[in-house]
């Protein structure tokens, strides 16, 4: 029976690729990701999805004559005043993960649990990881999918593009938002300038595989060394 992940840590840049990663993961068959990429029958925990909750919540206190709480708009965009919110939204993960998850030990016989989100500054991850409960990072491995600053932005603007031609309700992370909250990011800091490792949080050894992800490719060969290379050096060093 193929090893596989219990958390999977799906860090990076906006746009830098892990939404692209998780839709490789499930047009993969369960055997081959099992056995191949090392994840089983998985769900998905993205803050991006509390994080927009909390901005069209900002909307409505707006049509009741309040003050915005955490977002400032551009037209349809959304630019954070708030970094705090970084840290919610980490309670949410050690909220929710438990009660759904680590309460049902079931779901590890043959599941992953793919946690996805992305930091920036100069001790974005650093922070967050350290905010993640003993029971939620102690069962954790770590891929850090790595593109440029300027990489994150060309695939932001293309993949809004790409929206607008499906849906008049696309939008976009705004220029001045991602330069100020992703142009620099502390996992180079956080990992040595390592590709491969380990990191210590709560007294845990958690994992960690740092996977370049330039020059886009949508060929699924590519993908699949790619992909492949990096879980497999990640399974390794859990196994150790």
């Amino acid at each position: 029976m193929a090893q596989t992940f219990d958390h999977l840590l799906v860090l990076g840049r906006p746009a830098g690729g892990k939404s692209e990663f998780i839709d490789f993961l499930e047009k993969t068959p369960d055997d081959k990701r099992a056995e191949r990429y090392h994840i089983g029958r998985f769900d998905v925990m993205d803050d991006f999805v509390w994080l927009w909750e909390k901005f069209e919540e900002d909307d409505l206190w707006e049509r009741v004559g309040k003050q915005r709480l955490f977002s400032k708009k551009f037209g349809e965009n959304y630019g954070l005043t708030d970094n705090t919110l970084f840290h919610f939204l980490i309670e949410r993960f050690n909220q929710d993960i438990p009660k759904k998850y680590i309460s049902k030990p079931e779901f590890y016989k043959d599941g992953t649990l793919l946690i996805e989100f992305s930091r920036g500054g100069k001790h974005g991850y650093r922070e967050a990881l350290s905010r993640l409960s003993p029971e939620v990072i102690k069962r954790s491995s770590i891929l850090y999918i790595n593109v440029s600053f300027e990489e994150s932005w060309r695939r932001n603007v293309a993949r809004y593009q790409e929206k607008l031609r499906h849906s008049i309700l696309a939008h976009m992370v705004p220029r001045e938002t991602m330069e100020e909250l992703y142009s620099i990011d502390d996992w180079a800091d956080l990992t040595g300038g390592k590709d491969s490792g380990y990191l210590n949080f709560d007294g845990f050894k958690i994992p960690f595989v740092t996977m370049g992800n330039e020059p886009e490719s949508a060929d699924p060969v590519v993908l699949d060394e790619r992909y492949g290379s990096a879980l497999g050096k990640l399974m390794q060093l859990k196994s150790v």
